[in-house]
């Protein structure tokens, strides 16, 4: 280099610490002393930051570089391609074909879905008219046919049949009575109704008659709850207008004296027929019937009490 030349301005020329290496010592660099890089005759120039633009155009010396444009704005020093020898040729461009592979079809689908909801309620409309229209149905069922409670409510206690698979029973208030025989409530502890029993049987001629259905023929045990407190009794027992055996016990089971715990129970083996029978409890002459009488009821067989 000669004076005043200062070489190219870029940074691997203006290395300052060149004066380090062995080229730069051959160059005649130098420790800096003076604000210059090492290189003998360097220059020192000092740019504002952001200044310098390294791989810019580069102008000699001395000379102004065209600035480019501001980013957007046409630029003087630019010529389009088609301007030049064997530059592409003037046009519009042409955009690309469409693909032929179409978008989904949102129109059919919405048709679809506005249907499905429409089947959908039509659907609900008629299952909710049908439901009224059974409600109505088995609402008139129910008030034109009886229910089960009403129709099979359970016979009075003296009537003489009973509920499938039972066997009647019967007690004071529906026994039929004659000769002297009559109803009373003095004594406590009687289970008819109202705590009825049937007194007034110690007289010759008074009786009880109860009329009873039995499913079949054959052996069956008539049971009779009664009060005696005394010595044993016994009623002559009619059986279909037939008198039954030497009569039915009516004995002190208890061996008290006291009326009101002296509740007990007797029975005897009648055989009846099936159908309709017509059993008699009554005082014939000989016979001791100083008793209160409060149930009668049956069992199949010769079973005894309990």
């Amino acid at each position: 280099m000669t004076p005043g030349d200062n070489g190219a301005s870029t940074p691997e020329d203006d290395d300052p610490f060149g004066y380090l290496y062995a080229d730069g010592q051959a160059r005649g660099a130098q420790p800096p002393s003076g604000g210059g890089y090492g290189y003998p005759n360097s220059v020192s120039r000092v740019r504002a930051v952001g200044e310098r633009s390294y791989g810019a155009q580069q102008a000699p010396y001395g000379q102004s570089v065209p600035q480019q444009g501001a980013y957007g704005q046409p630029n003087a020093h630019y010529q389009a391609p088609e301007t030049l020898p064997g530059g592409a040729p003037a046009g519009r461009r042409t955009a690309s074909p469409a693909s032929g592979r179409r978008g989904p079809n949102t129109k059919g689908l919405l048709i679809g879905a506005i249907a499905v909801v429409a089947a959908v309620v039509i659907g609900i409309g008629i299952a909710m008219i049908n439901g009224n229209t059974d409600d109505d149905k088995s609402g008139n069922q129910a008030g034109s046919t009886p229910t089960h409670s009403q129709t099979s409510s359970p016979s009075p206690s003296g009537s003489g049949s009973a509920a499938p698979g039972e066997l009647p029973k019967t007690d004071a208030n529906a026994l039929q009575l004659l000769g002297g025989a009559t109803k009373a409530t003095d004594v406590p502890g009687a289970k008819a109704a109202g705590g009825v029993y049937v007194g007034g049987l110690n007289t010759v001629g008074a009786s009880v008659t109860w009329t009873v259905n039995v499913p079949e023929e054959g052996a069956y045990t008539l049971l009779a709850r009664y009060d005696n407190p005394g010595e044993d009794q016994s009623m002559t027992l009619t059986v279909n207008g037939q008198k039954y055996g030497s009569g039915f016990n009516f004995a002190n089971w208890t061996h008290l004296s006291d009326p009101t715990k002296a509740w007990t129970e007797s029975y005897a083996y009648p055989t009846l027929k099936k159908g309709s029978n017509t059993l008699a409890l009554s005082c014939q002459a000989g016979d001791k019937c100083d008793v209160l009488l409060d149930q009668l009821w049956l069992k199949k067989g010769k079973v005894g009490r309990g």
